[in-house]
């Protein structure tokens, strides 16, 4: 009934750029623009499918690179109007790729490691990117609220998002996320609800909200939107490649929650490829999740094409999604690239955020730690290759997840004031 309801409000009159229509994943039909997520034929996820720009690479680069420093230099590839950079948005993207030279040391690569670090963007974390391309068919479509199902940095970027653009809205959170989160979310004036369970309850309300006139005129950035907002992720395969100098990685290691943002960079990559913007050659994609939740981890491990669900436990949970949507995608890719999917207890989550904090000067949220973890693992297994260059995504800010560091990230001596209190101390020659 949702479907029926949302393809009888598709229309082919927007203004979304060089987006041309949606098609499924699974079958290749295809439909016309609109808040449209599911394939009306067998039920398989819709994409966004383009008429990329015409042109020499040499051009577009040209355009690219004369652009805003935000992910709107990057509008002829993404869903979005020509104007975009004019609208009242968050602008984010084109966060620092850091050469992390330090913590190459530490874990003894030597082809070259970068950190993209997403925690700069304005409301601190990656998902400022997918809400922004999600605002823009939000108003195409004319709806009046934004809305979401989040673990909790979704939450705050939709607050942030909507409030910047005129709209209202109305985010779900489960019950007992991280305070920081709870907070960020809520000081943009929007409505926020905790639902009593875990995120993958909240994400099934929200889809029987969407199916309900309650709904009518609710624009659900990763539901009803969900082809549009994927987008954005796209622009952190971009961005890498740019700063770069126009080449792809060798290996990347990205987070698993719903295994979207790992499809769409691999699909931001076979675009460029497909422009002439990179050259096309072999590089790796993996996926990392915290034990505590690591569904496709255990379906990679085992051989399996099918994810099964898990109910999640880790301190990690901005990717705490026990049933992820593109979960099945995400072992496609990394079997195709010659990846692997793994994880790390949370344990191994607290020491690697202290080892990039201590190396890199990057305090990390869980969800870095998670990447860094499980990079540390692949490279001493001899999975990932350290004679090459490789990518780790830091996804979120460490000061909305204070807690997972708190209990061993305190003051290392109270003492009087008085250089001699700072002698015994024997703070004085450390």
């Amino acid at each position: 009934m949702a479907v029926q309801t949302i393809a009888e409000n598709t229309t082919s009159s927007v203004d979304l750029g060089p987006a041309a229509a949606l098609s499924c994943r699974e079958c290749g039909e295809r439909f016309e623009l609109g808040p449209l997520f599911a394939c009306a034929s067998c039920f398989g996820p819709l994409e966004v499918a383009y008429d990329l720009p015409a042109g020499s690479p040499e051009e577009l680069k040209k355009r690219i690179e004369a652009g805003p420093n935000n992910i709107w230099r990057y509008a002829p590839l993404l869903p979005v109007p020509a104007d975009v950079a004019e609208k009242p948005n968050i602008n984010p993207g084109f966060t620092k790729l850091v050469k992390a030279d330090n913590l190459a040391r530490e874990l003894d690569v030597t082809g070259g490691l970068y950190v993209k670090d997403d925690s700069g963007n304005p409301t601190h974390s990656f998902k400022d990117r997918v809400v922004a391309i999600a605002v823009e068919a939000a108003r195409a479509f004319g709806f009046t609220t934004l809305s979401c199902s989040s673990t909790g940095n979704l939450a705050g970027a939709v607050g942030a998002a909507a409030a910047r653009a005129g709209l209202r809205s109305c985010v779900f959170i489960p019950h007992d996320l991280e305070q920081g989160k709870v907070v960020m979310a809520a000081v943009y004036g929007g409505e926020l609800v905790g639902i009593e369970g875990n995120y993958d309850d909240v994400n099934r309300f929200c889809s029987e909200l969407i199916g309900d006139p309650l709904g009518e005129g609710w624009g659900f950035v990763n539901v009803n939107l969900r082809p549009y907002y994927g987008e954005g992720s796209k622009t952190l395969a971009y961005e890498i490649c740019e700063q770069l100098g126009w080449k792809l990685p060798d290996q990347i290691v990205i987070p698993i929650a719903s295994g979207s943002q790992l499809t769409k960079i691999d699909k931001g990559f076979q675009e460029l490829i497909k422009l002439g913007l990179v050259e096309d050659r072999p590089y790796k994609i993996f996926g990392a999740q915290a034990e505590g939740c690591s569904p496709v981890s255990a379906a990679f491990k085992a051989g399996h094409d099918v994810v099964r669900p898990q109910k999640p436990n880790t301190i990690a949970k901005s990717l705490a999604i026990g049933n992820p949507a593109d979960g099945p995608y995400v072992l496609d890719i990394a079997r195709r690239t010659g990846g692997a999917v793994d994880d790390v207890n949370d344990e191994q989550v607290v020491d690697a955020i202290k080892l990039l904090a201590r190396t890199e000067g990057i305090f990390g949220e869980t969800a870095g730690g998670v990447t860094l973890g499980v990079t540390k693992k692949l490279i001493e297994a001899g999975v990932i290759d350290p004679t090459l260059t490789t990518v780790v995504l830091n996804t979120g800010d460490g000061l909305k997840t204070l807690d997972a560091v708190s209990a061993t990230s305190q003051a290392t001596a109270t003492i009087k004031p008085s250089l001699g209190a700072f002698r015994a101390a024997g703070l004085a020659s450390a």
